[in-house]
């Protein structure tokens, strides 16, 4: 789809959302784009979990999830952020769309590494009959959340998420958000980024473990087809724009 934009928004960034987002967001809509949002909401599910004494367990940057876990989890991406970013999108006069994957077989998921991880899993489809259309008049927003074809809830890292939809719509670009102007080197920017360049920074410890999600995400994208793939802080600017070579 040459006219999809997917841009993944941390659950963090929802609330420092400058101007500059939404007018690009309108311009884009002006010229024809479809445009789908997925949300996070990482530092809202870890406080509620250390508000209740829940265990908050990483690996390589994934959050493992327990049953009680993915409860709090759903509560936060879909009673809390998402209703956030629908808000702000609304202040801002563009039509929006909220959306889980309980709608109509939304994202369809698989576990990632039940042993390892529990509850979460990557997107395997995505019900493009319902959602295209959907996208001709309004902005989605989308819960990074799937089903198993058994109905059971898996959570999935916002990154991935991102990339798996963006990959299996064959989006035109994609825009992981971040809270800094893209991939860092001793706080200097990298402006393009290949695999075997990020591959040392990770073992260099250069790039962070909270960071290693979203390069991987992105690189997946990237092989998958998506033309563009850009992690960045703002819309307007290329940040780090990741690349096969």
């Amino acid at each position: 789809m040459k006219d999809l934009i997917i841009i993944k928004i941390g659950g963090q960034a929802i609330s420092e959302l400058t101007d500059d987002f939404f007018e690009q967001l309108a311009v884009w809509r002006t010229q024809g784009k479809k445009i789908l949002l997925l949300h996070g909401g990482g530092p809202l599910i870890t406080k509620l979990c250390q508000q209740l004494q829940v265990p908050v367990v990483k690996k390589a940057g994934v959050r493992v999830t327990d049953a009680q876990t993915l409860a709090l989890t759903k509560l936060v991406l879909l009673g809390q952020a998402q209703p956030l970013l629908l808000q702000k999108l609304s202040d801002h006069q563009l039509p929006v769309v909220g959306l889980n994957a309980a709608d109509n077989q939304m994202l369809v998921g698989k576990y990632l590494d039940q042993s390892i991880y529990g509850e979460v899993g990557t997107v395997v489809s995505v019900n493009q009959d319902k959602l295209l259309p959907l996208l001709d008049s309004y902005i989605g927003v989308l819960a990074p959340l799937a089903m198993t074809p058994a109905g059971n809830w898996l959570n999935v890292n916002a990154d991935q998420a991102a990339a798996d939809v963006a990959s299996l719509l064959g989006a035109k670009k994609l825009y992981l958000m971040t809270d800094v102007a893209g991939v860092l080197n001793q706080h200097h920017l990298i402006p393009r980024l290949t695999k075997l360049v990020s591959q040392k920074l990770v073992a260099e410890k250069i790039i962070s473990s909270g960071m290693q999600p979203k390069i991987r995400a992105a690189f997946a994208a990237c092989t998958a087809g998506v033309e563009q793939v850009a992690i960045t802080n703002c819309l307007q600017n290329p940040g780090t724009i990741i690349t096969k070579e």
